[in-house]
């Protein structure tokens, strides 16, 4: 039996929205029932979330999406079991007939995904296009219109989906969305934002740019390093750090003395210009 899941590759999304305009082109004023009734104007199924991160010139956006995890045990289901199922596909459907009129199960999903429909008198969310999927597709609306390949769908007990081949070569990038809620989502997100590390090396005898200078970033706490080098104006960057941690910040350069820093990424760290003396 197919389980059906997506993946979310945030450093190829480029906010187009063409994802989340499909969404709304399949479920605006058409019911695909028994999965899903016709949502209304300003109903959103699947949301892009614009996350802007960094300070100064060193600044960052990404785009996140917001959308029914489809979870393993899903917490609405757990509170109204009458009103909401979860198919042999993993995929979970709120009832549109039994759960007409029960608003309070908005409040239900851990991840603010289901929706009311004042029109309808209805809590919706995404159904994974299940009504494609009923009909042969094998493909999501969002998923087919992405330019940039940033959603992948799939099934994840085909060995040989795309959607497997992926998590399988990326499985040490991969993170999933508050899995502390214990619903077991299924879907999967690569390059979340994170706090990053950055500034500009400069030789203080010349006033030069440090092209090539080593960085090494170590983690006070669970002892992980990155490393990496300044590139031509003497810039670099530490990306998808952990949240509130001490980082020690070693630069080194041939001629120089060594600089040693220390900072605490509650967010993006930009240190500006560091400047090395002449050894």
């Amino acid at each position: 039996m197919a389980r059906y899941a997506f993946v979310y590759n945030v450093e190829r999304c480029n906010g187009c929205f063409s994802c989340f305009l499909a969404c709304k082109d399949e479920f605006t004023g058409n019911c695909h029932r028994p999965t899903g009734a016709a949502t209304a104007e300003g109903i959103n199924l699947l949301k892009v979330n614009e996350v802007e991160y960094g300070t100064g010139s060193k600044v960052k956006v990404d785009y996140v999406h917001s959308i029914c995890q489809q979870c393993a045990n899903p917490a609405c289901m757990a509170k109204y079991p009458d009103q909401v199922y979860k198919r042999a596909d993993g995929i979970v459907i709120i009832d549109p007939e039994k759960a007409k009129g029960n608003k309070n199960l908005v409040n239900a999903c851990p991840y603010g995904a289901i929706v009311w429909n004042e029109e309808a008198q209805l809590p919706q969310k995404c159904t994974m296009c299940a009504h494609m999927l009923d009909a042969g597709e094998k493909v999501t609306r969002c998923s087919e219109c992405c330019p940039n390949q940033a959603v992948i769908f799939g099934d994840l007990e085909d060995p040989n989906s795309d959607i497997s081949k992926y998590v399988a070569e990326y499985a040490d990038e991969l993170e999933q969305l508050h899995p502390e809620y214990g619903t077991g989502p299924a879907h999967y997100y690569r390059r979340l934002p994170k706090p990053f590390i950055c500034g500009e090396v400069v030789c203080a005898d010349t006033d030069a740019c440090c092209a090539g200078a080593k960085v090494t970033c170590t983690c006070i706490e669970c002892g992980k390093v990155i490393e990496t080098v300044t590139d031509f104006l003497g810039d670099f960057e530490v990306r998808g750090l952990p949240t509130n941690k001490f980082f020690k910040v070693k630069i080194e350069a041939e001629g120089y003395k060594t600089a040693e820093l220390e900072v605490r990424t509650m967010a993006a760290v930009n240190l500006g210009e560091i400047f090395l003396d002449k050894a």
